[in-house]
């Protein structure tokens, strides 16, 4: 989990703030996610909610991808834009499987999303000369 980059690059707190606050958003969906999930499993009245949620997920997923990527071209790490393209199309595979009942397929999808936002939140937030 380094910022591996060339010694003349160093990491611009410009272009990593936004990866940092779109990360931070994500994980707050992630939550709400859980939580709306239990619901559904409960037998509440959670649907409208996790599907709400979905779409932010999509939302900020895709924000996370866009400051990844621009954080990518500015230093040249560029697996963390990697992850999150990876993360913001499962997202979209996971909703997916969830609408057409294939919960079986939903949750360990879900799981991996989770880890791609924890990760890319990780190293986002971890510091640079470590």
């Amino acid at each position: 989990m380094t910022r591996t980059r060339e010694p003349a690059v160093a990491t611009p707190t410009s272009t990593l703030r936004p990866v940092q606050a779109a990360a931070a958003l994500s994980v707050l969906v992630l939550l709400w996610q859980f939580f709306s999930a239990g619901q559904v499993m409960t037998g509440g009245a959670g649907t409208g909610g996790h599907g709400a949620g979905a779409i932010a997920l999509h939302v900020a997923t895709g924000l996370l991808l866009l400051a990844t990527v621009l954080h990518g071209r500015r230093t040249r790490v560029r697996w963390p834009a990697a992850l999150s393209g990876v993360t913001f199309l499962l997202a979209f595979l996971q909703a997916w499987l969830g609408s057409h009942g294939e919960i079986a397929a939903h949750v360990p999808v879900a799981l991996v999303v989770t880890i791609g936002i924890i990760w890319v939140t990780a190293w986002s937030f971890w510091p640079a000369d470590v």
